[in-house]
Order: structure tokens, then sequence, then C-alpha cells
């Protein structure tokens, strides 16, 4: 039995001899397909480069574009005629400060005078962009002190009967 096994073992060895040539002809053909491969790749090569310098001439291009552009002023429409602004006084009215503070809690403003004298009983309006109201000056404050009376240049507390918002115009009606 072990001659047997023996006589195989040599037969695989015969046999993959003989397969040997049958290898190097493959080989050979592989060699031809890797030099043709070869002659191939650089040809694509050189048209790849062709193809990179004009991609690279567009993207320098598009950047000029932008650059040259130049940006649209929007002009402002005209003015609504009839609505006066917030610095314009009404004919019997004279400016006199502007709200620096509203206290919500305490319905009380810090009015910051600008010019002119305000006493109690006086009438006042308050106009701003969401606020138009008048009212009488009942209760003023400078320094937790009651006043009866407010110059320029002063900042005071007064009680107000409606909401007001910071640069608020206070105007002394006539």
């Amino acid at each position: 039995m072990p001659k047997k096994v023996k006589g195989k073992k040599k037969s695989k060895i015969r046999k993959a001899t003989a397969k040997k040539p049958a290898k190097k002809k493959v080989a050979a053909k592989k060699k031809k397909a890797v030099k043709k491969v070869a002659k191939k790749k650089v040809a694509k090569k050189k048209t790849s480069k062709k193809k990179t310098a004009k991609k690279s001439i567009k993207i320098k291009a598009a950047p000029k574009k932008q650059v040259l552009r130049k940006p649209t002023m929007v002009k402002p429409g005209p003015q609504p005629t009839g609505i006066p602004s917030v610095e314009e006084p009404a004919a019997n009215e004279e400016a006199l400060g502007a709200i620096t503070h509203y206290y919500s809690h305490l319905s009380v403003a810090v009015v910051q005078m600008n010019k002119g004298t305000l006493r109690a009983g006086d009438t006042i309006h308050i106009k701003g962009h969401t606020t138009n109201f008048t009212q009488t000056v009942e209760s003023m404050e400078f320094e937790h002190q009651h006043i009866e009376q407010a110059s320029a240049g002063q900042s005071f507390g007064m009680k107000v009967k409606d909401h007001v918002r910071e640069h608020d115009i206070v105007y002394l009606v006539k």
C-alpha cells in the first residue's frame, strides 16, 4: 500500500511539471497585456492633463466675475405725506425731553428734560413709534422726593397712565 501512495505523489509532481509550460504561456500573454495597458495609460495621462488645465482656467475665471460685480444701491422711496415724524411737534406743542426708562410694575416713566420746565398740572403728550397719548402731570419725583416743577437738564420719575417705551418724546401741550 505505501508504494501506491508514492506513485500517486510522483504522478502529482509530473502533472505539476506538465502544467508549468502552460503557466509560462499565460504569463507571456499577461506581459503583453500589461504593455498594451501601459501604453494606453500614457496616452490617457496626456489627455487628462489637458482637461485639468481647462478646468483650472474656468475656476480662476469664476471669481473674477464675482469681483467685477458692483453692489446695487437701493434708493429710499418717497416718505408718506401727512404723517409727522416723532421729532416734529404739532403747532401747539413743544418738545421737552425723552423717556429713558419705564417701570411697568409702578407705571412710572423716567424722563430726561432737555429744555423748558414742566409743572404738576401741565398737560403733556407722549409720542413714539407705538405710543401716542395725552395726560395731565399728577405726580413727579426726583431722588425719591415729590417735586412740583422740573427744569432742563434734570431727570425725574413721573406717573403715567399708559405704557411708554424708551426714546418716546415728551411734548408740553400749550
